[in-house]
């Protein structure tokens, strides 16, 4: 079932790539991208992990994905992160939110509303993890070379 998930989020996430304008090759990397999201976070969930910590760790999972491609491809990381998102993205959950407070179950509105942020919280940390020890990395690293370059 992992597997038939997998493939249908790479297929979304090329549809969304297709409207989102990216072409050639980054438009299939950025589909596998999605298709990563979607693998890590399921198999998360099969550990029986929450849905928020499924949703970070697989935010961590395509984040270095994504970060790792787009040097190679010489691409803006944000066409890969924003596409492999797609797959994550808690929009049920605000439908599901709103469909409860136009009923009046306030309760059960703002246990998913509070789910639903979590989700969200989660994608978002992930991605912010990962690009911050990425520009990190990247900084030390140029200092390094540029003092390296001072002292010959």
């Amino acid at each position: 079932m992992i597997i038939l998930e997998t493939l249908l989020s790479f297929i979304a996430t090329f549809g969304f790539g297709v409207i989102f304008n990216i072409h050639g090759r980054n438009l299939l990397f950025a589909s596998i991208g999605g298709a990563i999201s979607w693998f890590v976070y399921a198999l998360s969930l099969k550990f029986a992990l929450s849905v928020p910590a499924s949703m970070f760790i697989s935010a961590v999972a395509f984040s270095i994905y994504s970060e790792i491609l787009a040097r190679k491809l010489k691409t803006p990381v944000t066409t890969l992160v924003i596409t492999a998102l797609i797959p994550l993205v808690p929009g049920s959950g605000m439908y599901y939110t709103m469909y409860q407070v136009v009923t009046g179950d306030v309760d059960k509105a703002l246990e998913l509303g509070l789910n639903t942020l979590a989700s969200a919280g989660s994608l978002a940390l992930g991605v912010i993890f990962v690009s911050t020890i990425t520009r990190r990395y990247y900084s030390v690293k140029l200092k390094l070379k540029n003092k390296k370059k001072l002292e010959n």
